[in-house]
């Protein structure tokens, strides 16, 4: 008998809806919706976007999990890794006894058909995937419906002889599952790049060609095994992580299909050139709400809440920090006090420090969360907002 798979929940969705209320919702938070996204007191002023935190997909993965837990109280219950990239969630799950395989003390080795495994949010490779299912496990499949769709048109590019260029973080997990469809044919190959700088270098050997093996040492651990530039990149379809920055995600679309036009001329760009949207709304939605935030308010600072790991929370930061003095946070931890900020700056691979951060007089301040930040957090980032601009109540 195959193993089970649960793909649209565990039909327990009201048993747990009171822990999840309990665990990441703020009536504060609520309260500032209600009066126009905005929160006034003494001299702070807080507007927060309006989209944030939790999206659909994550939303149900938390979802997910809490009811694999309840349906199952007796077996031992795993997740692949992370079910999103926020630290706050995860030790959450943990509390409920959920074990996460990525912990080193942990092997999938020992697995059989008396476990339960919870897919994460962002999917995971077929190859994990096989290795599950043959081991008797039952899934709990959170795998988010964009992922999904990225994957559906990955696995059309392969069919059609198309290698899928990829824009994303090779290393991120949603973009080794991507990656791992655009194999599964047998024949597909894929690239990934991380921004515009690599998408030119893609583009100038699409063009004018050059050295292989150069070209392979450069995309060494972000490209299909075998991949051969001359070969694949005469035929590419675009797709995306898709929590990456979408305005980058489809300039390098553009810049793809260009490169290609100038090689092959615009008669053959049809047979030479895919493209579908894949874009995930809940990103869109983030991304366009914070630069509305800041195109109808006069800010002095931005707070990113989000996990250092989170790309969706990344790209947010990056969008501020183009505009205002920025600081991405992985938690309310992160406000230590009214003179010193804990922050991952854009561009850094580390946290640091940052003093002076909060001006003198009236302060007016920018807030937004990535998709997997729960309501919770940004209530406690709030109340602490308040005390540290003006002393404690």
């Amino acid at each position: 008998m195959p193993p089970l798979i649960f793909r649209k929940g565990l039909d327990l969705k009201h048993e747990v809806a009171g822990v999840l209320a309990s665990s990441y919702r703020s009536e504060l938070v609520d309260l500032v919706k209600n009066n126009g996204f905005q929160y006034s007191s003494g001299r702070l002023t807080v507007h927060l976007a309006r989209e944030f935190g939790f999206c659909y997909g994550v939303d149900r993965a938390v979802d997910y999990a809490y009811q694999a837990r309840v349906r199952f109280p007796d077996r031992v219950v795993y997740l692949t890794g992370e079910i999103i990239h926020n630290p706050h969630v995860n030790g959450e799950l943990r509390a409920q006894g959920i074990r996460f395989l990525s912990d080193e003390d942990e092997s999938i080795e020992r697995l059989n058909a008396e476990h339960v495994v919870i897919l994460p949010a962002f999917g995971v490779t077929i190859e994990l995937l096989s290795t599950l299912q043959q081991r008797g496990c039952t899934l709990v499949d959170t795998t988010c419906g964009s992922v999904l769709n990225v994957w559906k048109n990955v696995k059309r590019y392969a069919e059609e002889g198309f290698t899928s260029i990829i824009h994303g973080k090779y290393r991120h997990e949603e973009t080794r599952a991507t990656a791992s469809q655009a194999l599964n044919t047998g024949a597909g190959q894929y690239l990934v790049v991380l921004d515009r700088q690599e998408a030119d270098i893609v583009c100038d050997y699409m063009r004018s060609g050059g050295d292989p093996a150069e070209f392979r040492r450069r995309f060494e651990h972000a490209a299909s095994p075998g991949f051969d530039p001359d070969r694949d990149l005469r035929r590419v379809g675009c797709a995306n992580q898709t929590t990456m920055l979408s305005s980058e995600s489809l300039e390098i679309g553009g810049m793809i299909r260009e490169a290609m036009r100038d090689r092959y001329g615009d008669a053959e760009l049809p047979a030479r050139f895919r493209a579908f949207d894949t874009i995930c709304s809940a990103t869109q939605d983030r991304q366009d709400a914070v630069l509305a935030l800041l195109e109808l308010h006069t800010v002095d600072l931005m707070v990113v809440i989000g996990g250092l790991n989170s790309s969706n929370t990344y790209n947010l930061a990056r969008i501020c920090a183009e505009r205002v003095p920025t600081y991405h946070i992985a938690d309310p931890a992160g406000l230590v006090s009214a003179d010193e900020i804990r922050h991952k700056p854009v561009g850094s691979l580390r946290e640091t420090t940052t003093t002076g951060w909060i001006p003198d007089g009236l302060v007016t301040i920018g807030l937004t969360s990535g998709a997997s930040t729960p309501d919770n957090l940004m209530g406690i980032a709030i109340r602490r907002l308040d005390e540290l601009a003006n002393g404690p109540p």
